[in-house]
């Protein structure tokens, strides 16, 4: 079974998050959420209070296929000051065997360690001055081998249905679209 960690932060975007938990535990992924925050509980960009599975600290990373890092622009800083997210990104993105995907103003945290010079890469238009060295897409999601980006919020579902198709295959995938009756194109 496919495994994947989604960090969680105070002040990330909730549903970049949420959805894509959803979404690859659909399609049968094995998920955890994973808190940076020394605690439990994070509060989202919204104020909404989440329970992460376990504290980044007691994750197994190398058990992981792939590291999610969800947006947000206060969540977003959080993870970036966070050794223990540098780290796991330096180590998933040098692992061909592995997927690293951020959404939003996360793939910011990928331009800082130098992850996505010379890929093409896309994020929340606020952050493009931070995504020094990436080759900027317009599209909802961008793949450059093994680093997944996404747009924003509104790109989320299209965004968790390709980390699913990855992990698991199309057929997965388009069976976890039709089942929440997303009709655009994978």
């Amino acid at each position: 079974m496919s495994k994947a960690i989604v960090f969680m932060a105070d002040g990330m975007e909730m549903c970049e998050c949420l959805i894509t938990v959803d979404i690859l535990r659909r399609a049968g992924v094995d998920v955890t959420t994973a808190s940076v925050m020394g605690r439990m509980s994070i509060e989202s960009s919204h104020k909404v209070m989440i329970h992460a599975d376990a504290l980044a600290e007691d994750v197994d990373f190398a058990s992981a296929d792939m590291l999610v890092l969800p947006g947000g622009t206060v969540g977003t800083a959080n993870l970036a000051s966070k050794e223990i997210v540098k780290e796991q990104c330096m180590a998933f993105a040098g692992n061909s065997n592995k997927y690293l995907a951020a959404i939003c103003a996360a793939p910011a945290i990928l331009a800082d360690l130098g992850l996505l010079e010379g890929r093409r890469a896309t994020c929340h238009p606020g952050v493009e001055e931070d995504m020094a060295g990436a080759v900027l897409s317009h599209a909802y999601v961008a793949v450059d081998h093994n680093i997944i980006t996404g747009k924003a919020m509104a790109a989320t579902t299209e965004f968790a249905l390709k980390l699913a198709e990855l992990l698991q295959g199309r057929e997965a995938a388009e069976r976890v679209a039709m089942g929440i009756c997303f009709e655009q194109g994978l």
